[in-house]
């Protein structure tokens, strides 16, 4: 597989993580009842991300959980039972935003749902995403979006994050 571009670099992502968190607290009128789930696993270190920019602007720490969908999948069987989530708070009567890294066909969004509802009944699922790529098999439309960014199907999106990759940056492959 071969980068075409670098689709934005450090500081672009900043300005996206920062702009979601702006609209995540417009649209929940603030942090109260808000807690953030990140998909592993880039999307959890997104929802951490947007999680810290809260406390700053808030000083309030929003509960901030990660998601492990594999058992949800409908594109394949997992491998043994590992389930990683690690949420460690109820989701109950909460306003959760599920944070991911790209959004395609829709299909991890809605394991991510499924296995939300396993663990209770929020009073409100709304999507985070850092990329939207479009392509979408299912009805589903996120509700915070860092980049829209049209590609083909033959192209990938690849994010990466300091935390796991040792960078930030968003990538288009072509191949």
């Amino acid at each position: 597989m071969e980068r075409k571009t670098i689709i934005m670099d450090e500081s672009a992502m900043k300005r996206a993580v920062a702009r979601i968190t702006y609209e995540i607290l417009e649209r929940n009128k603030g942090a109260e009842n808000l807690c953030l789930v990140g998909i592993y696993s880039r999307g959890v270190a997104l929802a951490e991300r947007i999680a810290a920019k809260i406390n700053e602007l808030e000083s309030i720490d929003v509960p901030c959980g990660a998601l492990d969908i594999t058992p949800f999948r409908d594109d394949m069987k997992p491998l043994g039972e590992c389930d990683r989530t690690d949420i460690d708070f109820d989701i109950r009567n909460k306003h959760v935003v599920i944070v991911d890294d790209v959004i395609y066909t829709g299909r991890s969004t809605r394991a991510a749902i499924d296995a939300l509802i396993e663990r209770g009944r929020p009073q409100s699922i709304q999507l985070a995403v850092l990329i939207d790529r479009g392509h979408r098999e299912l009805p589903i439309r996120p509700d915070y979006v860092g980049k829209n960014l049209p590609t083909s199907r033959e192209e990938s999106v690849k994010v990466a994050v300091t935390e796991i990759d040792g960078q930030d940056n968003v990538s288009i492959y072509s191949g």
